[in-house]
């Protein structure tokens, strides 16, 4: 499949292949059942979770041909005279079918201008004309607008939802991939469908023997090392002040994106604490990460006198906050040791 990108095999092309959007979906089948579609839709939800994709679904459900489908990008087609030139051409009959369909990618970035000049025809169109707007920034689409469109919310996916999708492509594609490397590039995907596909492609590049582990995940994606992660927690359980502080700066030497660090040691306190306090979530991450990666997590979670308490989730949680801001990336993660330590700084 070297030839097609994994987004471009797996993109859905039916509604039943949609994943997760049942709320979206099931309406819009409704209307093509009874034959009441509107006039026009408003797709709004973060990136890769299909809006496009299910736009397209509709239009060709509605007997639009590929002539009678057009595709605007409005973040390069965002001025006045380009949506005049689009109003224009909406009240010419469709070349072959009983709908001319308007899909507008990324709406909100139309200019005031322009969704003045777009707001009339959305208020009187032709009969033969349905606009489906989609957005990322749902707030930036001007009220007046939104009440003239069936305005319909894509949700992001569970992480679970997600990691079983890459688990399912992976075995498509004939490679076998650790629970630990698929919950990678789950939380890598930061909730995009077309982002977890896009990082299992670069992991597959790398691959040799389509066997993908953890390690192998980390290498490909340039994400930092579990054991890093795993140390740091650890040091934190312990209650060494030195050992933490020294895994930062192993951390730092290695030049890592210290915001995805980050993340990872919060996820992992986040599933100790969760482990230690509710023992029978313990089978579901032993099956999430593997039995190799679940021993030590569970054997800081059972640490007599652990130091790791939900006051060190919180004082972490606390640094990534400040992280965009720090002229020194690991400096809020420094400060956030000194401070759950109770360092006195003279």
């Amino acid at each position: 499949m070297a030839h097609q990108s994994l987004y471009r095999a797996y993109r859905p092309s039916t509604f039943a292949d949609v994943v997760g959007q049942d709320q979206v979906t099931k309406p819009l089948e409704e209307q093509l059942r009874s034959k009441t579609p509107g006039h026009a839709y408003l797709f709004a939800g973060s990136r890769g979770l299909g809006k496009t994709s299910v736009a397209r679904i509709f239009a060709r459900e509605l007997g639009a041909s590929s002539k009678d489908v057009y595709e605007i990008d409005a973040a390069s087609n965002n001025t006045v005279d380009d949506i005049r030139a689009l109003t224009e051409n909406v009240y010419t009959l469709p070349f072959e079918s009983p709908y001319k369909v308007y899909i507008l990618d990324e709406a909100h970035m139309l200019s005031k201008s322009a969704w003045n000049a777009f707001l009339k025809t959305l208020e009187e169109p032709p009969a033969h004309a349905i606009f489906i707007l989609a957005t990322t920034e749902l707030e930036k689409v001007p009220e007046t607008v939104q009440s003239r469109c069936q305005v319909f919310t894509f949700r992001k996916p569970s992480r679970e939802g997600l990691s079983k999708m890459v688990v399912q492509v992976a075995e498509k594609e004939g490679y076998a991939i650790e629970p630990a490397a698929a919950e990678l590039v789950t939380l890598l995907a930061d909730g995009s469908y077309r982002d977890a596909l896009s990082v299992l492609e670069k992991v597959f590049a790398s691959s040799t023997d389509k066997k993908i582990t953890r390690e192998e995940t980390e290498k490909a994606t340039g994400a930092p090392r579990h054991a890093l992660v795993e140390s740091l927690v650890g040091a934190l359980s312990e209650g060494d002040q030195e050992k933490t502080l020294t895994v930062l700066r192993t951390v730092a030497s290695e030049e890592v994106d210290v915001q995805l660090y980050l993340s990872l040691v919060l996820e992992y306190i986040r599933m100790v604490l969760l482990a230690r306090h509710a023992p029978e979530l313990r089978k579901e991450f032993e099956k999430e990460l593997g039995s190799d990666a679940y021993a030590p997590l569970l054997a800081i979670a059972e640490l007599k006198g652990s130091r790791l308490t939900h006051r060190t989730l919180k004082i972490f949680l606390d640094a990534a906050s400040r992280i965009r801001f720090s002229p020194i990336p690991m400096l809020p993660l420094e400060l956030a040791v000194y401070e759950l330590f109770e360092e006195k700084i003279a």
